[in-house]
């Protein structure tokens, strides 16, 4: 496949060059002027930019059916009210419905790779290999210090990653996906931490989303709930932790040392009243910083240029400080910084990484005249102008039609209930 004449970001220092690009099997493998290859496919890029695709590193896809539910209402009380009344009523058809709805969203919007935490995480395999995107999907372990309760989150994770397994593709990866510490006992930790090592599986957990979850877990355990993860055996470089928003500056140095991951959400943290990450003192402290929608019931979207502009201006405002924050960093997060944590060799465009890469169509009235591209994809962009993806070197979608799923089926269905 060659991509013609495209504006490339190209490699770890973000550099603009005019070029052309050829992808081989699931890789770049040469980038320059005027490539001459035996191309089965020929893309002309001259009116677009050509950027890696983005990382949604914490989101529950098949909670767009949940969307615009619950609003105005605190995370306790948006979960215990709304939400988990109402996720008791779906099924696996609805789950696999939902996800399809979802990743075609993300899809539109860029995203080319996603972490996903959620039950009935079949029907998500599945939609995620219908769409063509590349998730690491973990079924979310919800134990509450009941032993009963904790066997079957056991039996229900390890019978889904030989699910994954059964399915060898490059697009399903497995990840270990216990809830939070507060939803998790320490015997459950402590068995996601032993399986993490054994299995060399990656986790993602959900951490200091809030003060009252901090709170509960220093009456419950004497510590706050990144020395709960350490004492769990979980604070590592596997370690994908979202939110990270109640983090003390200790909490914060075991992070970094420790080679763990936050990922930032502010869209959710913001709707649901959370608070506001210190992301600056994080980045400062080596903390390793991706980017994540969360779910679509506390976004409501799943537009992670949505979420990169966001997640730039709240940093400024809450820091009165125009300049706390630059506008390569937040980009880094939302690729290179989520391919880090996965161990992807993806994030950036050059030579040997994987092809999974967002075509952004410049003739659109919000992205002209382009005075700084980079700035322009993190302030003005929005989920509309990706036109064409792909991810692991195949063709998600092309000049702005999927060439996988049946979108108008899928958007039919949730029509079909108006």
């Amino acid at each position: 496949m060659l991509l013609k004449n495209g504006l490339i970001l190209y490699g770890e220092s973000y550099e603009w060059v005019r070029a052309d690009l050829l992808i081989e099997g699931n890789k770049i493998v040469k980038i320059g002027r005027n490539l001459h290859a035996d191309s089965d496919i020929v893309i002309d890029c001259s009116h677009s930019l050509i950027v890696p695709g983005f990382i949604n590193a914490h989101t529950h896809s098949p909670m767009v059916l949940l969307r615009g539910l619950a609003e105005d209402v605190p995370l306790m009380e948006w979960l215990e009210k709304y939400i988990w009344p109402n996720e008791r009523k779906l099924g696996k058809k609805e789950v696999y419905w939902g996800a399809l709805l979802g990743l075609i969203e993300m899809a539109r919007a860029g995203t080319t790779t996603f972490i996903d935490m959620y039950f009935h995480m079949e029907e998500v395999a599945k939609a995620t290999l219908e769409v063509g995107l590349r998730g690491f999907l973990g079924y979310g372990m919800i134990d509450l210090d009941d032993e009963r309760k904790r066997r079957i989150e056991i039996r229900e994770t390890e019978k889904f990653r030989k699910f994954i397994i059964q399915q060898n593709s490059e697009l399903l990866n497995f990840i270990l996906a216990p809830h939070a510490p507060y939803t998790c006992s320490m015997e459950c930790l402590n068995w996601v931490a032993n399986k993490s090592r054994e299995w060399n599986a990656l986790v993602t957990i959900h951490l200091s989303e809030t003060k009252s979850e901090v709170v509960l877990i220093k009456e419950k355990y004497g510590k706050t709930p990144t020395e709960v993860l350490d004492d769990a055996g979980l604070l590592n470089e596997k370690l994908i932790a979202a939110h990270g928003i109640w983090l003390d500056d200790k909490e914060i140095y075991l992070l970094g040392k420790n080679g763990s991951t936050i990922v930032h959400c502010p869209a959710s943290n913001m709707k649901l009243g959370s608070g506001i990450i210190n992301l600056r003192k994080l980045l400062d402290n080596g903390v390793n910083v991706g980017l994540g929608t969360d779910g679509a019931a506390s976004n409501n979207t799943l537009d992670m240029l949505r979420e990169m502009r966001l997640a730039s201006l709240l940093q400024k405002v809450v820091n009165l400080d125009p300049s706390i924050i630059k506008s390569s960093e937040i980009f880094k997060m939302a690729t290179l910084n989520g391919a880090k944590a996965l161990k992807l060799n993806a994030g950036i465009i050059k030579e040997g990484y994987l092809a999974d890469i967002a075509v952004i169509n410049l003739k659109r009235p919000n992205l002209l005249p382009m005075n700084n591209p980079l700035n322009s994809l993190v302030f003005s962009a929005k989920g509309g102008d990706v036109e064409t993806l792909i991810v692991n070197g195949s063709i998600v979608m092309l000049d702005g039609e999927f060439q996988t799923v049946d979108e108008d089926k899928v958007l039919d269905k949730f029509l079909g209930v108006l």
